[in-house]
């Protein structure tokens, strides 16, 4: 779309205002560099849109294609990473004013992993090797299981079970995972109310509250582990 103006904002937004176009930059700026880790991020968006928005991205300058292995990576310019701060403010203002009208129930649970993966501290658990299941009790059997596998600084998502045991699992519902992932409800809580049950290695319930770090724009800090927990008086399930 040209608005036909000789104006900056104008033709800022002739070139960002496309849709998908800053949930492609949010994925730039959270590190996914090629082809397949941004499509990730934007799960419902077609391969052939996401190709045609990242070459318009290099047409503009906001991004830069370089051929890195066996493939590429997609890098932001200088003119790209300037828009950080106006993502940021912008997710900000619509975890303030819009995402209260968001209808959880239709949030997408491929969507909601992928984001989890990229906000989790994987120093928590260690050099070890830590494989966290999540069952979504409320998904159809393809999506109802999906695995984090936590090494040394790397975490892998597997959509399929990776061949690994199971350390720490993690039973709850779709909506109470994104309550808790955009910082409606607190971890603790959940796990008191039992909408999230864990079971697993018993030194590794504790950590799990500080490894999941939640959305960069969540309302609230998840409790972290101490007296608060203590007090909630729910209990953890060793398998």
């Amino acid at each position: 779309m040209e608005y036909g103006q000789l104006c900056p904002l104008a033709k800022a937004t002739e070139i960002l205002g496309e849709r998908w176009t800053f949930l492609v930059i949010r994925e730039l700026l959270s590190g996914a560099h090629r082809f397949n880790e941004i499509r990730r991020g934007v799960p419902l968006m077609s391969t052939s849109l996401l190709s045609q928005r990242l070459r318009r991205l290099q047409r503009e300058g906001l991004v830069r294609r370089e051929a890195s292995g066996p493939g590429h990576v997609y890098l932001l310019t200088e003119a790209g990473l300037e828009l950080a701060p106006i993502v940021h403010r912008l997710s900000r203002w619509g975890e303030r004013w819009v995402l209260g009208h968001v209808n959880q129930r239709k949030a997408d649970v491929t969507a909601l992993m992928w984001a989890v993966r990229r906000r989790v501290d994987p120093s928590v658990f260690g050099d070890r090797r830590v494989t966290v299941q999540f069952e979504f009790t409320d998904q159809p059997q393809a999506k109802r299981l999906w695995w984090l596998v936590n090494e040394a600084a790397n975490v892998d998502l597997c959509p399929k079970d990776p061949g690994f045991e199971v350390d720490l699992y993690v039973l709850t519902d779709l909506q109470t995972m994104t309550r808790i992932w955009v910082g409606e409800l607190e971890l603790l809580s959940a796990i008191s109310a039992g909408t999230l049950e864990l079971s697993g290695a018993r030194d590794l319930h504790w950590a799990f509250c500080s490894w999941l770090l939640l959305s960069p724009f969540a309302r609230r800090e998840a409790a972290k582990p101490g007296r608060q927990a203590a007090d909630t008086g729910f209990s953890l399930r060793s398998k």
